[in-house]
């Protein structure tokens, strides 16, 4: 009888080694898919965020300087940004949401979404888009970090408790392709094919 219970007792804990050894080995395997799960958010957004530069910054670029103060006025038009005012408009939100996403202030002169009063010529407006997504970069780079806060952004309708990283990353990409489709409009309008729709 206790030649018995030795051998169920020893049964018994090996059987509990072996089930820890697995829960230990379930929650190695699920921190490690989390964090692949992280890079491999961070690496889509950093394609998609190339894709976003390459058009945007080409199709700002192929405007002649002269037609940065073009904004159409036939048809329902009437105070639209120009283009110029356009182009610092989706830096400036890059700006902000990219600054939300990093727990930082936004920079001062990023206005309420209309960037800097200085910024005005085309070279100028180039150097102010490229540098947004530089800063996106940044903001795309820090998700998956613990312990640097989020922050809301009152340009964003994500509430504070919904605001994440990679959902500001992803709001400010939206909007930067959504004003990209209008610069293709005032291209067009203006007799130049988008450089990303050229052959």
């Amino acid at each position: 009888m206790r030649k018995m219970k030795s051998i169920l007792m020893l049964v018994l804990w090996l059987t509990s080694a072996i089930t820890l050894a697995q829960v230990s080995q379930q929650r190695v395997d699920a921190k490690e898919t989390a964090s692949l799960d992280a890079e491999r958010e961070k690496h889509a957004l950093q394609v998609l965020a190339k894709l976003a530069e390459k058009v945007i910054v080409s199709a700002a670029d192929a405007m002649a300087a002269d037609k940065y103060g073009f904004a159409p006025t036939d048809g329902e038009f009437k105070g639209v940004r120009t283009f110029g005012q356009m182009v610092k408009h989706l830096s400036a939100t890059n700006y902000i949401l990219a600054a939300a996403a990093l727990g930082e202030e936004p920079p001062a002169d990023a206005g309420d979404e209309l960037g800097p009063e200085a910024v005005r010529t085309k070279d100028e407006i180039l150097r102010y888009l490229k540098g947004s997504f530089a800063y996106l970069y940044k903001a795309i780079e820090a998700i998956g970090e613990k312990n640097t806060p989020v922050r809301s952004s009152p340009i964003s309708p994500l509430k504070s408790t919904e605001a994440t990283r990679l959902a500001l990353v992803v709001e400010s990409l939206v909007h930067a392709f959504g004003h990209y489709g209008q610069m293709v409009e005032y291209l067009r309008m203006n007799g130049v094919v988008p450089p990303a729709s050229r052959p």
